[in-house]
């Protein structure tokens, strides 16, 4: 598939027609039709086949299976929301890996020394937050 894109990025514009300005976004407008239609299309006649029969256990709130206890407005330990910040953080920083092992070859020793020191980073950074208990959920 990537040779197939390459290859039609490569066409320049004098491998086409001349045409005018306006048949250029034909394609942007039907491919933002058709994107539009897919999900309004499917709603509607997911509307028609759905049953609407409301019941108790159907209007009561879904906790993983297990019925709810509480209220759902309880508050929450800011240890959960720290922990959910420090996994986004080093997710997100991760996903940095991702361009260096698509180029690894390019880069060699100096690619690798590299990608070295920015783990080092990650993991100083977690033992950092280890060592200041914001990984402890109790």
């Amino acid at each position: 598939m990537v040779p197939t894109v390459f290859f039609l990025l490569q066409q320049t514009a004098t491998d086409t027609p001349a045409r005018g300005p306006i048949m250029g976004y034909i394609p942007i407008a039907l491919l933002f039709a058709i994107s539009l239609a897919i999900p309004v299309g499917a709603l509607t006649v997911g509307r028609f086949f759905r049953r609407t029969v409301m019941t108790q256990e159907k209007m009561m709130p879904y906790e993983c299976g297990v019925d709810p206890v509480g209220d759902a407005r309880d508050r929450i330990s800011v240890r959960y929301y720290i922990i959910a910040m420090l996994f986004l953080i080093f997710d997100v920083e991760t996903i940095f890996l991702f361009p260096w092992a698509v180029v690894f070859d390019q880069l060699a020793l100096f690619g690798l020394i590299e990608a070295l020191i920015f783990i080092a980073i990650l993991v100083v950074g977690y033992y950092y937050a280890w060592r200041k208990g914001a990984l402890d959920w109790a």
